[in-house]
């Protein structure tokens, strides 16, 4: 039984390692190439004025247009190239724990069935929130914030090699996710053959009933929790595709997971810069959980009401 289960587990792999490839191919490779024109200086320009109403400086717009086109990696380099207080930091930090990676994390979040408006609505509004809040409420963090060593990048020239570099970028995130998403799906597939899955469900059930979600809801919002909604998405898809997953139960799975994803990576990721994280992973958290209480017991009002004047009308 375990030799089909990791057949079975193989082919949903290569299946959902083909689903978003598709999009991270082309996403990666436009957004690479884009560093080499004048679009995202640009863009930094454009946003540059509105950094004082959030408590940042002009050119904080550098690293918060480069995590949101790009990732945190990229973020954290234009973050050591400027000189910041630990307080700026920590409020680019949470706004970018809200909103990265944009193009590629929305696009895979709509292949689940989740509306684009829904995710952009949820991931800019905490942003810009969130530092608004921070800026008024945190009267601290004015020492500067410390950096670490940044590896020299080789500087390249020339729009044939510009397209060569963003066709291995993009290559290269295809490889990334497959070798996440392959032995993923092949647990997942162990787990679920062994009714390993349905056990883990039920377990979860307390903590999902009070988010308003169902129980065959947990394990896509697991996979989401840790590994992000890029890597996550593969058990997402195929959750909403094979075990039932309700539109309103992923669309709440991903308003939580928008909010408070990859818990661990992008978390770490900012100690080096020398900010309070713990503080990050809590701002994070309650608010995922708060908004998606809010959002369903919203959701559930709504649908009553619609219920009743259905039942009215007839």
């Amino acid at each position: 039984m375990i030799v089909d289960s990791v057949k079975r587990g193989i082919l949903s792999g290569l299946n959902t390692t083909w689903t978003l490839g598709k999009i991270i191919f082309p996403v990666t490779l436009i957004v690479t190439v884009l560093q080499y024109t004048p679009v995202l200086p640009w863009m930094i320009d454009l946003i540059a004025p509105l950094m004082n109403l959030i408590g940042l400086p002009g050119d904080a717009a550098i690293p918060l247009v480069l995590g949101n086109f790009l990732n945190l990696y990229a973020a954290i380099a234009g973050i050591l190239t400027l000189d910041l207080t630990v307080k700026e930091v920590f409020i680019i930090a949470v706004m970018l724990s809200f909103s990265h990676n944009l193009f590629i994390e929305s696009g895979v979040a709509m292949k689940t069935g989740v509306k684009l408006w829904v995710i952009l609505l949820v991931r800019f509004g905490l942003a810009l929130v969130s530092a608004v809040i921070i800026n008024l409420v945190w009267q601290g963090g004015t020492e500067m914030a410390q950096g670490f060593a940044v590896p020299e990048t080789v500087e390249i020239t020339g729009t044939g090699a510009i397209l060569l570099h963003g066709v291995i970028q993009a290559l290269y995130g295809i490889g990334q996710l497959a070798l996440i998403v392959m032995p993923l799906m092949v647990v997942v597939q162990i787990m679920k053959d062994l009714k390993w899955l349905e056990a883990f469900s039920k377990a979860l059930a307390p903590f999902m009933k009070v988010l308003g979600m169902k129980p065959n809801t947990s394990m896509p919002f697991v996979a989401g929790l840790t590994l992000g909604l890029a890597y996550g998405a593969g058990v997402m898809i195929q959750a909403a595709k094979e075990d039932n997953v309700s539109k309103k139960d992923m669309t709440l799975a991903f308003i939580f997971l928008v909010a408070c994803h990859a818990v661990i990576e992008d978390t770490l990721i900012f100690i080096p810069l020398g900010i309070p994280v713990l503080p990050l992973l809590l701002i994070r958290l309650v608010t995922a959980i708060v908004l998606t209480m809010v959002v369903a017991y919203i959701w559930n009002r709504y649908s009553s009401v619609q219920r009743k004047d259905a039942a009215y009308e007839q």
